[in-house]
């Protein structure tokens, strides 16, 4: 089968910053601060870090480490794995041979790392540090001033402490989120009747995928718990010093037991789904939107969609350019060889021409 590259350009670069800076803007924060409370204070229940959350400042209490760190971990992050992710899954399937769900899980793994060593580190734990910190009522510590005295105390390193743990979550995270969606797509596409198996996903089989996706990734639940725990502010003398990934798996066995690592898994949930829906579901959505608009720009030689000319046709001359001509067929075609390459979509793209010619062009 013919695999085409999804296209990479500093479009879809800043596509995937602002789709995930529209995430965590929105409920994105809010789950994820409620999470990660949760993962460092764990004998707290969902209900009692609802409350403390809205004690430490209200509404806006759940969007503690928005401004600047979670903005500057969206922005980019989002444009690291989609470039990532996409070049890694077109070479996966084009060089190795890899399936479409297996090439999603490693692209999805090699994205999740890619953003762990960029921008990810520092920002995580600093958005850990402002939902963990001790804060006095009526006394405003700027952020800034907490990041600068971690630097002056321990360094660069200090800023992405658990660092490590943040690249095991991210490649574990999106290694599953988006080989669950693409094999939950596959399943969809089984299932369907033998003449539909190749026409694109509808709006609510991607949507179904996507949240399948996010919900079963939740699994490595413990890494999560792990990283929370090396990046929190929560005083207790009888932790270890210097905190590894080991010593602190450790730390919370002994204290809270096997259970104690799925603390803060029902709002990782919440959150797993609706991040997953926004960049598997609306970022697959836009990339392949940009593509379309992208192959649709008018080229400088157009024989092959001249009108035909009344010398040669009885029908009536176009009324658009080529590029507007037959949405409808041109969307479909569009999708099914994004996702199958142009041998399984031959009826879509001649329903499409039969279209075009319709309309009057020569083709």
């Amino acid at each position: 089968m013919l695999v085409v590259q999804k296209p990479i350009s500093y479009v879809n670069l800043l596509l995937g910053g602002a789709i995930q800076t529209f995430e965590v803007s929105t409920l994105g924060q809010p789950f994820e601060v409620v999470k990660t409370h949760m993962a460092a204070n764990r004998s707290d229940s969902l209900v009692t870090a609802v409350k403390k959350t809205y004690q430490r400042g209200g509404i806006a209490g759940f969007y503690q480490g928005l401004i600047p760190w979670a903005w500057i971990e969206a922005s980019t992050k989002g444009a690291i794995l989609l470039f990532a992710a996409s070049e890694i899954e077109y070479h996966a399937r084009t060089k190795l041979g890899l399936s479409g769900p297996s090439a999603g899980v490693l692209s999805g793994m090699g994205g999740g790392v890619a953003q762990a060593y960029t921008t990810m580190g520092f920002c995580t734990f600093m958005k850990t540090v402002e939902v963990t910190r001790h804060k006095n009522p009526g006394t405003a510590v700027s952020t800034w001033k907490v990041a600068g005295d971690i630097i002056k105390a321990e360094g660069i390193r200090g800023l992405n402490k658990g660092v490590s743990a943040v690249a095991l979550r991210q490649m574990t995270n999106w290694g599953s989120r988006i080989g669950i969606a693409r094999v939950t797509e596959s399943g969809i596409r089984y299932l369907r009747p033998e003449g539909e198996k190749a026409n694109p996903l509808t709006v609510s089989e991607r949507l179904f995928a996507s949240v399948v996706g996010g919900a079963l990734a939740c699994w490595n639940q413990p890494i999560e718990v792990i990283r929370v725990e090396m990046q929190s502010q929560v005083k207790d003398p009888n932790r270890p010093a210097k905190m590894t990934l080991l010593n602190t798996a450790k730390w919370i066995w002994q204290k809270n037991g096997f259970l104690g690592f799925y603390r803060g898994v029902t709002p990782r949930i919440g959150l797993g789904v609706y991040l997953t829906v926004c960049m598997v579901f609306g970022g697959d959505s836009l990339k392949a939107w940009v593509a379309q608009k992208q192959a649709n720009k008018p080229v400088s030689s157009t024989a092959s969609l001249a009108p035909l000319s009344a010398s040669t046709s009885t029908e009536a001359k176009p009324e658009c350019k080529p590029c507007c001509a037959c949405p409808d067929t041109r969307k479909a075609r569009d999708e099914c060889v994004f996702e199958h390459g142009e041998e399984k979509c031959a009826d879509l793209i001649k329903a499409h021409q039969d279209c075009m010619r319709a309309q009057g062009f020569n083709i």
